[in-house]
């Protein structure tokens, strides 16, 4: 992305690190594709023709479309006064590089009301709740700090005791203990035989692609409220145990 389309971005753009399949691994185009929307080179297009729905795939869709097809690992954060894109880059590649790579069995499922894919065992659940745990202890110097108003709407939201001591600490209540890797192919759909119906074509569909190779991470942009997030840069993993740590935040 260049100099110039940064300089295009608000006062109030928003950064989120995402895992996203690799542009050479067949499940970036297939979630690029189910959701008719690449969210790395801008194309959109028209979704290939899915399952039998009660309505047109593209409406069922349009959420996850925004966000384009990824995992939360740190979600949305405004960067502090303080910190400058470049800092965040510098950062977030150091903190890739030490980082190493694993692959990842997933499954189709529904969570709640929405469908999605998730790990297929335990054991890749505690793989990327610790790869998150790791991102979000990185990045949280740089973000802005939700201010009591943020704070206090999230609490009217049905939540445990523990996720408000997240919400709390850390500003979001869905990280750490509670944190729970997907990757998001759905709307909330009141239409259960529209839920079972995508649940069974990404289970044919896992089946052809394979474990996920998480071997990198990704800085998504929301340019602007409201609009579509990008994918601004790849953030490829290297070896653990060959590679320091990233240096505190004053020393950028």
């Amino acid at each position: 992305m260049s100099a110039a389309t940064m300089n295009a971005w608000s006062a109030q753009a928003r950064f989120a690190i995402y895992y996203a399949p690799s542009r050479a691994s067949g499940w970036w185009d297939a979630g690029s594709t189910w959701l008719a929307r690449d969210a790395e080179s801008g194309v959109c297009a028209d979704p290939h023709q899915g399952p039998a729905l009660s309505r047109p795939l593209a409406e069922l869709t349009a959420s996850p479309r925004r966000y384009g097809w990824h995992g939360t690992l740190v979600a949305p954060f405004a960067l502090a006064d303080h910190v400058t894109v470049a800092a965040l880059l510098g950062i977030a590649e150091r903190w890739a590089q030490s980082q190493a790579s694993f692959a990842l069995p997933v499954e189709a499922a529904t969570l709640g009301d929405f469908v999605a894919m998730r790990p297929a065992a335990p054991s890749g659940d505690e793989r990327m709740r610790a790869l998150a745990a790791d991102a979000l202890r990185a990045f949280a110097p740089l973000r802005v700090k939700p201010s009591a108003a943020d704070i206090a709407k999230r609490m009217q939201a049905p939540l445990t005791e523990r996720q408000r001591e997240l919400l709390v600490e850390w500003g979001y209540p869905y990280v750490l203990d509670e944190f729970r890797f997907h990757m998001t192919l759905s709307n909330s759909l009141d239409d259960a035989a529209d839920r079972a119906a995508i649940v069974a074509w990404w289970h044919r569909e896992a089946q052809r692609l394979g474990p996920l190779s998480v071997d990198g991470a990704a800085i998504f942009v929301e340019p602007a409220p409201g609009e579509p997030f990008m994918l601004w840069q790849r953030l490829a993993f290297g070896t653990a145990q060959h590679v320091e740590k990233s240096e505190p935040l004053e020393n950028a």
